[in-house]
């Protein structure tokens, strides 16, 4: 069992492989074997802080680029994160995700996550007009109005998702009138008062950059990638109600995922513009002032 990850599975050494730098990667290899040395002689938990690569190299005895390298390797695990200016901390266990799962964000993370305080931030509920491949994928008219809402999910009070979604507003016209309620489970709130009970989904899970507000939200440094998934949940009657988005850290994260039908609602339009196009004027956090027309304003991508 690896130390430095505590639960997951610790790679066999590698000294057969072969390597164009022969020496120097063995050399690495012993670098994170003595960073997960010094995680059990000095009990460090998640979060803690390791010695310098000054330190580390001083006592591996091994340069500074060797210690590099071998940092770089178990942050690219997901071991560890590296902030600059700071130092290199050791990483919590990745949470496992079922995204294919239906229901709640909370039942989709595995049993030991789903113990864990899940928290909401609502950003932003507005109306606006959907672009065209969300109109596709929610399988309404084009100028037919959504509701678009933005919300941060915070997992022991750590920011660790964020999330958009679209809904015709046809589905639930008075979806601001619930503001309160919003910090709770959507699909809880869109089957009691809506009776929009989530019987499917399909979805498209790709690694990419964030943008500059998802890095600000989950307080993530410039060069770090998150998985971004976008859906479509059908309720039990066949009928698209909504357009999701969520995006992960890549490094605190691990997917599972198993095969099924879909009706392929998404095939056209999830990897394209998803962007909603938000009414003038309006309360974005109360939806209580509604315009017919939309003035353009630049879309607001989800």
């Amino acid at each position: 069992m690896t130390l430095i990850d505590l639960g997951q599975t610790r790679r066999e050494p590698s000294a057969s492989k072969p390597s164009a730098t022969g020496e120097n990667a063995l050399l690495y290899e012993q670098v994170i074997e003595l960073v997960e040395q010094l995680v059990v002689e000095r009990k460090l938990s998640p979060g803690d802080l390791l010695p310098t690569q000054a330190e580390l190299g001083e006592l591996a005895g091994v340069s500074r680029i060797t210690v590099t390298r071998a940092l770089a390797e178990l942050e690219r695990e997901g071991r560890v994160r590296r902030h600059q200016g700071v130092g290199t901390f050791l990483a919590r266990p990745r949470i496992v995700s079922e995204p294919a799962r239906t229901g709640s964000l909370l039942g989709t993370l595995s049993t030991g996550a789903s113990r864990m305080r899940l928290s909401t931030r609502v950003q932003s509920l507005a109306q606006g007009l959907p672009s065209a491949d969300l109109a596709r994928a929610l399988a309404i008219r084009r100028r037919a109005p959504v509701w678009h809402l933005h919300r941060v999910r915070l997992l022991e009070g750590r920011a660790m998702v964020v999330e958009a979604s679209v809904i015709p507003v046809e589905l639930a016209p008075d979806l601001d009138r619930h503001h309160e309620e919003l910090t709770g489970s959507l699909y809880d709130l869109l089957e009691r008062h809506y009776s929009l009970k989530d019987a499917s989904e399909e979805q498209y899970l790709e690694v990419a950059s964030p943008s500059a507000e998802q890095r600000r939200l989950l307080y993530l440094s410039a060069q770090a990638s998150v998985v971004r998934i976008r859906g479509l949940s059908i309720e039990t009657s066949g009928r698209p109600f909504d357009c999701f988005e969520q995006v992960y850290p890549s490094t605190d994260f691990v997917f599972y995922l198993s095969g099924g039908d879909t009706r392929q609602f998404l095939v056209s339009s999830a990897t394209k513009d998803w962007s909603v196009l938000h009414f003038e004027h309006q309360e974005p956090t109360t939806g209580t002032q509604r315009r017919n027309t939309a003035k353009k304003r630049g879309p607001t991508q989800p």
